[in-house]
C-alpha cells in the first residue's frame, strides 16, 4: 500500500518514512504544502498523513483541495496544535482521524492500519491475487495454493508492488525507487538478489512459475495464457 507524508520537519518526516517502509509500506514524502496538494492528486495514494503547519500552504488547506478533488482516500493529521476546535476543524475539513506530536509510532501505525482496514479502496483492494497466489494486505499475509509463505518486509513490497502492476514489465530503476527508496546503481546486485530469494519462496514447488525476467528490461508477474 503507498502512503503520502507531508511533513516539513526534516527529521519527523524521515523518522515516519522510514519506520512506515519498514512496516511494508511504499512512502512519498514532500515538505511543503503545495507539494503535498499536487501529489496527492496526480499519484494514487492509500492514505495521506498530513502535518498542519506547513509552509505554502497549510494541512488544512491540502485537505481542502484532495475532498473538493473528490478524492476519498483516509487523511491522518499529525500535528503539535492539541486544541479541541484544531481537532474538530479537521474532521468537519474530511479527516479520518487526529493525532498530537509527539507520539509513539507504534500508536501512528495501529491507526494507520486501521483507517486502511476502514478506508473503501482498501477493502475493494484488499486481497491480490494471481492464479492460486494471495496477499493479504491488512493482514500481511501471503498464501499460494493455501500454503502459507513467509516474506520479510521487502519482499512483500515487492511482492505487492508486482501484482498491483501485474503483466506489465516493471524495470529495475522503477522496483528501486518504490520499494527500496533509492535511485537505481546499476553496480548492485540487490534487487536480482530480491527477486530471486522472491521467486524461490513463491514459484520454486509451485506450478504456474508467475515471476518472469525480461532480459534487459525488468521483471513482470504474471500467468501464461
Amino acid at each position: 500500500m503507498k502512503i503520502l507524508v507531508v511533513e516539513d520537519e526534516p527529521k519527523t518526516g524521515t523518522y515516519l518514512k522510514q519506520g512506515l517502509i519498514e512496516a511494508g509500506f511504499v512512502v512519498d514524502l514532500v515538505h511543503d504544502g503545495l507539494d503535498g496538494l499536487h501529489q496527492s492528486l496526480t499519484e494514487a495514494y492509500d492514505l495521506a498523513i498530513l502535518d498542519v503547519m506547513l509552509p505554502g500552504i497549510d494541512g488544512w488547506q491540502v485537505l481542502q483541495g484532495i475532498r473538493r478533488a473528490g478524492k476519498e482516500m483516509p487523511v491522518l493529521f499529525l500535528t503539535a496544535r492539541d486544541q479541541i476546535e484544531d481537532r474538530v476543524k479537521g474532521l468537519e475539513l474530511g479527516a479520518d482521524d487526529y493525532l498530537v506530536k509527539p507520539f509513539a509510532f507504534s500508536e501512528l501505525l495501529a491507526r494507520v492500519r486501521t483507517l486502511l482496514r476502514r478506508g473503501g479502496k482498501a477493502k475493494e483492494a484488499e486481497v491480490l491475487r494471481a492464479h492460486d497466489l494471495e496477499l493479504d494486505l491488512l493482514r500481511r499475509r501471503v498464501t499460494r495454493a493455501g500454503k502459507r509463505i513467509d516474506l520479510t518486509a521487502k519482499e512483500f513490497s515487492l511482492l505487492e508492488l508486482l501484482l498491483r502492476r501485474q503483466g506489465e514489465v516493471l524495470p529495475r530503476s522503477l522496483i528501486a525507487s518504490q520499494v527500496w527508496d533509492m535511485n537505481f546503481d546499476s553496480d548492485t546486485n540487490v534487487i536480482e538478489v530480491a527477486v530471486k530469494r522472491l521467486r524461490k519462496k513463491i514459484d520454486e514447488d509451485f506450478e504456474p512459475k508467475l515471476i518472469r525476467t525480461v532480459r534487459g528490461m525488468g521483471y513482470v508477474l504474471e500467468v501464461a495464457a
